[in-house]
């Protein structure tokens, strides 16, 4: 019994590797920082410290963000018992917010072709923070934590200082060069190579990176409800979702006897309610852009040849230009040319609109009585001002009458009036005779 007991044992223990494949978890971080990046950075770090990863990669590519957001991706970083690689992927960049999150990694890695930096804060419209007491707050409070991380991780302060003091960015090479980051891959292989034995520096101490030759990578990715609360806290989609939605309600109002556009519009602000609940944004701008889009859709229902629209316009932009400056966005970057060319489109759809209600007010009328004024007709008996006869017109025989000379059978002539039943007749002599 003790020898079958000991060759289970044997083979049990032979059949064990004699190391475990070292394991690394990928997540892409893409998009503007937000809540909902935040949120999904913490869950990844929490799971990866559970699975006991050897490396946590993110892949970043963001034009920048929410101020307090950045603050809990890198504390969440910085807390993490898994070192943390933070990489740019070829194409990508690590605008504004971006910058603070690449330099809170234990190795920090950019593709050749990226660049890094550009976290001068700035307004919603693209403009620096006012000069005052404000902009001397938020430079001073953003300065300090780029020194604290840098510090922290042996960084280059000074090159990191200038992205905020004047806004300067950096390709990979040069990155590389100023010492603001460690490592340049082209790939995620190429990047678990040179990652693969690095001692990292975290505080007062070091540690060793230790991967096997076979390593195991597996993807964190959002879930479905997850990655479209990402994409519509966008500060562009979001204001694109509330202006169509809008746009798309106030033509279901004027042009009534469907649901298709009244639906869609409804879907569209309560996405683009979602995206405002994740980001800093200003009722003025609501405001505004409400304001500009009634002003347009006046203009169709006035008729008043586009002046309306030419007004609307520019409320509509300064709508999106104000829409997010709020305290907490300083590093949220907004693409004004987005805003020009989402204003263009609009102006482009209610101008049109616009057109055609007003040429629809001046075509002539074709239905009803009113549209058979100035129709020909033949008189199939004579026709005299007190003695009524019968005309063929579009086919159809009328009761008729002159508003002149008797008028004899077989006589063309034109409808002046209709009265009921009854149309009022004339020929070309008649008409030249009152004319005259």
């Amino acid at each position: 019994m003790k020898k079958f007991l000991l060759t289970l044992t044997l083979i049990f223990t032979l059949t064990l590797p004699a190391n475990a494949k070292s394991t690394i978890t990928l997540a892409e971080l893409s998009g503007t920082v937000g809540v909902q990046m935040e949120e999904f950075a913490r869950d990844t770090i929490r799971q990866s410290e559970l699975n006991g990863d050897s490396l946590l990669i993110f892949q970043l590519d963001t034009p920048g963000g929410l101020v307090e957001s950045m603050r809990g991706i890198v504390q969440a970083i910085l807390a993490s018992q898994v070192p943390v690689a933070v990489w740019i992927p070829p194409g990508g960049r690590a605008a504004s917010a971006g910058a603070f999150i690449v330099q809170a990694a234990h190795i920090a890695a950019m593709s050749p072709g990226t660049n890094i930096g550009a976290t001068h804060p700035v307004t919603a419209g693209g403009d620096d923070v006012p000069k005052g007491d404000m902009n001397k707050k938020v430079m001073n409070d953003l300065k300090a934590q780029m020194r604290s991380i840098t510090q922290l991780r042996g960084r280059n302060q000074e090159t990191t200082e200038q992205m905020i003091e004047n806004s300067i960015s950096l390709t990979a090479p040069e990155a590389l060069n100023e010492g603001v980051i460690d490592i340049i891959a082209g790939d995620v292989t190429s990047l678990i190579k040179a990652a693969s034995g690095r001692r990292i520096k975290n505080g007062n101490t070091s540690m060793r990176i230790a991967l096997d030759d076979e390593v195991s990578v597996s993807r964190a990715t959002m879930s479905l409800s997850e990655s479209i609360i990402q994409f519509v806290s966008s500060p562009e989609i979001a204001y694109l979702l509330l202006s169509g939605g809008m746009m798309a309600i106030f033509f279901e109002v004027i042009t009534p006897g469907g649901f298709i556009l009244g639906t869609t519009g409804g879907v569209m602000l309560l996405l683009g309610a979602v995206g405002l609940k994740m980001l800093p944004f200003n009722w003025a701008g609501i405001v505004l852009a409400v304001a500009g889009i009634i002003l347009m859709v006046i203009d169709i229902v006035a008729g008043t040849s586009g002046l309306l629209t030419l007004l609307g316009l520019p409320v509509f932009c300064l709508g999106g230009v104000f829409l997010f400056r709020a305290p907490g966005g300083e590093l949220l970057q907004i693409s004004m040319s987005f805003i020009t060319g989402a204003a263009i489109a609009l102006g482009i759809c209610f101008g049109g609109a616009a057109y055609f209600a007003v040429k629809g007010l001046r075509r002539k009328v074709s239905t009803g009585s009113q549209g058979m004024l100035g129709l020909s007709v033949e008189a199939l008996t004579d026709v005299g001002c007190d003695t009524a006869g019968q005309v063929m017109c579009h086919g159809e025989i009328w009761r008729a009458i002159s508003d002149g000379n008797m008028i004899p059978a077989g006589t063309h002539a034109t409808v002046k009036s209709v009265d009921g039943m009854t149309l009022t007749i004339s020929t070309l002599e008649d008409s030249t005779r009152s004319a005259g």
